[in-house]
């Protein structure tokens, strides 16, 4: 991991301004000398900026990440815990963590620290911009914001703007994380049983029925309690692996600015919007996706210039962006393929 510090202050669209920020990030691979060969990746919520990590068998020969070819950035967002300014860490001007007093943040502040640690790599233009859930909001909005900023984008499992359903799933997380009395102490380990309990709630839009009915049925050959079930446990789980490794201010901070996602804000209309674009784009969803259904990618893709629209067939719903590599993986390289020095 790198890290990048810029000491300038950092204006936000909605909150005042930081005193600067630091944006950790990962590179793999090479940069060519025409640097033509950049690969950027925007993260999802609570993801980090080792792409390698989090989404297996990506970053390697032969896949849409092959170090061999492709210079490939991931920077940690603005507002997380893995290393860029957020919640829990001390400010670029020495002030300490602001924890709960953190400003709020917009996707599009997300965009311009993307293009301020652009600037310090000196990169002018990527070849490809990929994004999925979260990190597909990041790169929309950056595709839309800045026409010219990349040759090809690869946009899945995500939206154009955040729609009821998905703010609906972040209020009811924030009304879970607020019954915590302990929220509001400036540490990061506050509010853990809200926390654990927003990520169960969230984990049932990141899943299918399908997918629980496959890994979470009850064995009842044999002394079976009818009042525990397999998968209470496997939620309580889920929350408690969640709130080991992220803290509820940067959980709170980075889904609030997911519900301020819209491309189109001060730019007319989303078909106005989306026809900025000028990548060509893959948008690909997933059949059984209940968070951002294929209907959304539909409507996206026939409203951007330049887009090819894929369904990933998949009983993982929205986390089959990242369990289905293998498929899109086959996607991407044919993307690639079709619109090489196109």
């Amino acid at each position: 991991m790198e890290l990048f510090h810029s000491d300038k202050p950092f204006q936000l669209e909605c909150s005042g301004t930081l005193p600067g920020i630091t944006i950790a990030y990962h590179t793999f691979g090479t940069l060519n000398p025409d640097k033509s060969n950049v690969v950027w990746v925007m993260h999802a919520l609570t993801a980090n900026s080792d792409v390698a990590d989090w989404w297996p068998h990506t970053v390697e020969k032969g896949k849409f990440l092959d170090p061999d070819k492709y210079f490939t950035v991931c920077a940690n967002v603005i507002g997380s815990c893995y290393g860029s300014t957020g919640p829990c860490t001390p400010l670029n001007d020495g002030t300490p963590p602001l924890f709960a007093d953190f400003p709020k943040l917009t996707v599009r502040d997300m965009v311009e620290a993307h293009r301020l640690l652009a600037g310090h790599l000196e990169i002018g233009r990527i070849n490809t911009i990929i994004g999925s859930s979260l990190g597909g909001f990041q790169a929309l909005e950056w595709l839309t914001a800045y026409p010219d900023i990349a040759d090809r984008a690869v946009l899945c499992a995500t939206d154009y703007q955040c729609r009821p359903w998905l703010s609906a799933i972040n209020k009811a997380m924030y009304m879970a994380i607020e019954a915590d009395n302990d929220l509001g102490r400036p540490s990061p380990d506050a509010a853990r049983k809200g926390l654990e309990a927003a990520r169960a709630i969230a984990l049932l839009s990141y899943r299918s029925h399908s997918a629980y009915d496959m890994t979470q049925a009850d064995d009842m050959t044999s002394g079976f309690d009818p009042f525990t079930r397999r998968v209470h446990s496997y939620q309580a789980y889920q929350g408690k692996k969640l709130a080991d490794r992220f803290d509820v201010y940067s959980y709170l901070t980075l889904c609030r600015s997911s519900d301020t996602h819209n491309v189109a804000r001060g730019r007319g209309s989303f078909r106005q919007a989306l026809g900025r674009i000028r990548a060509k784009c893959l948008v690909t969803a997933i059949s059984s996706d209940i968070l951002f259904p294929p209907s959304y990618h539909q409507e996206m893709a026939d409203m951007i210039p330049d887009a090819e629209f894929h369904i990933i067939d998949s009983e993982f719903a929205h986390d089959g962006f990242l369990i289905e590599h293998e498929k899109l993986d086959n996607l991407i390289q044919d993307f690639y393929k079709r619109t090489d020095n196109n």
